[in-house]
């Protein structure tokens, strides 16, 4: 067999999805991580940035390296993360000339993806029907907060907003509690860019098969709410809606919930009449075993919390090895990056991004046993591509050089564009 190439940056050409190519028009987090899983796979991810700032998140702290690499737009921690593997062009999508450009680059595209607000992309005359006049197999997926139609289309939004309105929010917390807001954007990232992933490719295997692109209309907030499906099918099926702290497997029951140790928190998962058997056993108080479902602030809860709050979170874990009960300590991050789960699952990657050396990052979470992810190449700076991707849809050299001379377009470290932006801006 020929080795395997090594990667470049933004163009791996390895990996299941090798020859998909995505147009990514997307800022912020949502279009950023959707595109980011595909390019982990291989895909060719080219980020359209306009001639200005670009992604927002580019300047978005915290840095990595020193002040003057501010001017790439690769010192942005976040962003470094978002973007590997992928290549940055710009284009001023507001003229003409730079629109142009974009339709002969959907023209070889297999995917476009965007996050401006419903009605932006036909107001600057590439929407649905242009991009599908340049490319009728093109898959064309918008993300946005509320999708393309209903009462809500056209309001701003973010995570918190979309899980206050579609029952996650309402949700989280203790009984008679504030909702509580969880670590994680799970509208953004699960509802928005995880759903846009595996909807672009079904959307785009049928395209192969028919010759035909569609829509992909994804709202953040509807993919959020298909995560209720457990707790919507209970709601359907008795008709009552469920109250904060009081879900099965969000606070109603003694036997699954987090417990205080003597130095910090664990978990007990023991849902199942086996595990809180094998607890209860193993603590000496059998008389607690018919106390499995009691509520939190009951007699039963309070003895079990102080059971709980009588060892340390490692006597907990070596109580778990010999009863086998779903008992796990609750680990802060650094602690869980630096376990051993996370060490011999590959769980961190390292890649080695320009000017700043090597940069660790969350790894692609699925381990395939014959085309993996990645290796990750590093993110690129901002126009880094331009003259090159260009190149490849056929534009002559003096065409970009034309382009790039009227603002059209713009290349790296382009002295008359802004090379800085604010995250909040």
């Amino acid at each position: 067999m020929p080795p395997e190439p090594d990667p470049v940056a933004g163009k791996s050409g390895n990996g299941p999805l090798s020859d998909l190519r995505v147009l990514d028009l997307s800022r912020l987090l949502p279009g950023g991580f959707c595109t980011l899983m595909l390019a982990d796979l291989g895909a060719d991810v080219i980020k359209v940035e306009d001639t200005g700032a670009g992604d927002y998140v580019r300047w978005a702290p915290p840095y990595y390296g020193d002040e003057d690499l501010q001017r790439l737009g690769t010192r942005s921690a976040y962003f470094l993360a978002l973007n590997r593997s992928k290549r940055s062009i710009r284009l001023d999508l507001k003229s003409d000339a730079g629109r142009g450009a974009l339709l002969r680059l959907v023209a070889d595209a297999d995917v476009l993806v965007e996050s401006f607000r419903p009605g932006v992309m036909d107001r600057l005359g590439i929407g649905y029907e242009e991009l599908h006049q340049a490319n009728p197999r093109l898959v064309y997926c918008p993300i946005t907060g509320y999708g393309q139609s209903g009462p809500n289309r056209d309001r701003a939004g973010h995570d918190m907003n979309y899980l206050g309105l579609n029952g996650v929010l309402g949700l989280n917390g203790e009984v008679d509690g504030p909702p509580v807001q969880p670590a994680v954007q799970i509208a953004d990232l699960g509802g928005g860019a995880m759903a846009a992933a595996f909807a672009i490719l079904a959307a785009v295997h049928e395209s192969r098969n028919s010759g035909k692109g569609q829509m992909v209309d994804v709202s953040m907030t509807d993919g959020a709410a298909s995560w209720l499906v457990m707790v919507a099918a209970k709601y359907f099926a008795e008709g009552v809606a469920p109250e904060r702290g009081r879900l099965e497997l969000a606070g109603a029951f003694v036997c699954y919930m987090p417990y205080r140790a003597s130095d910090g928190w664990v978990t007990c998962g023991a849902l199942e009449p086996k595990f809180w058997a094998s607890w209860c056993g193993g603590v000496d108080r059998q008389d607690l075993i018919e106390k499995q479902f009691e509520a939190p602030g009951s007699d039963a809860w309070r003895e079990i919390s102080e059971v709980f709050a009588s060892r340390t979170r490692d006597e907990w874990r070596e109580f778990n090895d010999q009863h086998d009960c779903c008992i796990e300590p609750v680990l802060d991050l650094g602690e869980a990056l630096d376990s051993q789960q996370a060490i011999e699952r590959e769980m961190v990657v390292e890649l080695d991004q320009p000017e700043l050396g090597k940069v660790r990052q969350l790894a692609f979470p699925v381990p395939f046993s014959r085309t993996p992810a990645g290796p990750p190449a590093a993110a690129p700076a901002l126009g880094e591509h331009t003259a090159e991707v260009l190149a490849e849809a056929g534009f002559p050299e003096e065409e970009i050089e034309q382009l790039i001379a009227s603002g059209s377009a713009a290349g790296l470290n382009d002295p008359d564009a802004e090379q800085s932006g604010s995250f909040l801006a």
